[in-house]
C-alpha cells in the first residue's frame, strides 16, 4: 500500500497561535525599546567615563527623561558633586544615528544644546550646534584633585561654534572652536574675594590647540597646550601681581612647581 505524504498547511492554514506569539514577542521587544528606563542610560554614561560622570536620580526614559548630572572623581572616589536642579534630554534615533537635545535648569539660559551623534567603525562622532552655557565653578569639586583642593568659585562660560569631536581608533579629532570664561574666580586658598577673570581657547584642527589668557585680575594666569596622540600637553605659568605675593603664596605652592614669584602649570 502507498503512502500519502502530509500535505503542508498554506500560509493562511497554519494554526492562528503561531501569529499569537509572533505578535506578542513583536510587541514586547518594541515595548522594551520605547520604554527602556532611564537608568540604563545613566550605567551606558557611567561605564563610558569610567564613573566619572553620573546621572542620579534619573526619570523617564532612555528617550525622554532627566535627572541630577553629577561629576565624580572615578569609581573608587568620595568626590562627587551635581549641578544644580535637573538636565533633561530627548534622544531621538535616526538611519545614521541619533539626534539628542539637553537642557539644563541651572544653565542653559539659550535654550537645549542640540548633538547628533554618529556612529563610525570603531567610534563615534558628536556634532554639537552653536551652543553657550552657564556653569558653577564649585560643580568641578566633583573630580576630585587638585579641584577639591584649590576649590574654585565663580562662573564658567561655554560658547562653540561649528564643534565636532571624532572618537575613532582610540584618538580624539577636534574641530570647531570652544571659548570658556571664568569669570569673578576665588579659592578657598587665597583670602581675596577675586583673583580676576580668565579665557581658555580651543581650536580644533589636525593638531587642536588650548590657550589660556587673563582678561583681568590679581593672579595673572597664561600658557599654551596641544593634543598630541589624542593627549593634551599644556605649559604655562601663575603670576601674582605686584603687592600680592603674601595673598596668593598658599594658592601658587599648590597649583604647580615654584620658580620665584611664579608657579609652572604643567600637565600632561
Amino acid at each position: 500500500m502507498s503512502r500519502t505524504a502530509p500535505s503542508r498547511l498554506a500560509p493562511e492554514q497554519r494554526p492562528p497561535w503561531r501569529w499569537a506569539v509572533a505578535g506578542i514577542v513583536i510587541g514586547l521587544l518594541t515595548a522594551t525599546a520605547l520604554l527602556a528606563p532611564a537608568r540604563w542610560l545613566g550605567a551606558a554614561i557611567a561605564h563610558a567615563t569610567q564613573g566619572r560622570v553620573l546621572i542620579a536620580e534619573a526619570t523617564g526614559t532612555v528617550w525622554h527623561g532627566s535627572g541630577q548630572l553629577v561629576l565624580t572623581g572615578g569609581a573608587d572616589s568620595h568626590d562627587r558633586a551635581a549641578l544644580p536642579g535637573r538636565v533633561h534630554w530627548r534622544l531621538a534615533p535616526g538611519l545614521t544615528g541619533a539626534s539628542v537635545a539637553l537642557e539644563a535648569d541651572c544653565c542653559t539660559p539659550h535654550g537645549p544644546l542640540a548633538l547628533d551623534l554618529v556612529p563610525r567603525g570603531g567610534g563615534a562622532q558628536i556634532r554639537l550646534a552653536d551652543a553657550q552655557a552657564l556653569l558653577p565653578a564649585d560643580w568641578l569639586d566633583g573630580l576630585g584633585a587638585p579641584f577639591n583642593t584649590l576649590q574654585p568659585r565663580g562662573e564658567l562660560g561655554w560658547q562653540s561654534r561649528g564643534l565636532t569631536l571624532l572618537w575613532q581608533s582610540g584618538r580624539l579629532v577636534i574641530s570647531g572652536q570652544v571659548e570658556i570664561t571664568a569669570r569673578a574666580m576665588s579659592s578657598r586658598l587665597s583670602p581675596l574675594r577675586s583673583l580676576g577673570s580668565y579665557q581658555a581657547t580651543i581650536n580644533g584642527g589636525p593638531t587642536p590647540t588650548l590657550k589660556l589668557t587673563t582678561l583681568e585680575g590679581r593672579l595673572q594666569l597664561t600658557g599654551n597646550g596641544q593634543w598630541t596622540g589624542g593627549r593634551l600637553r599644556f605649559q604655562g605659568t601663575a603670576t601674582p601681581a605686584r603687592g600680592m605675593e603674601a595673598q596668593l603664596a598658599s594658592l601658587l605652592n599648590a597649583i604647580g612647581q615654584r620658580r620665584g614669584n611664579q608657579a609652572l602649570l604643567s600637565f600632561g
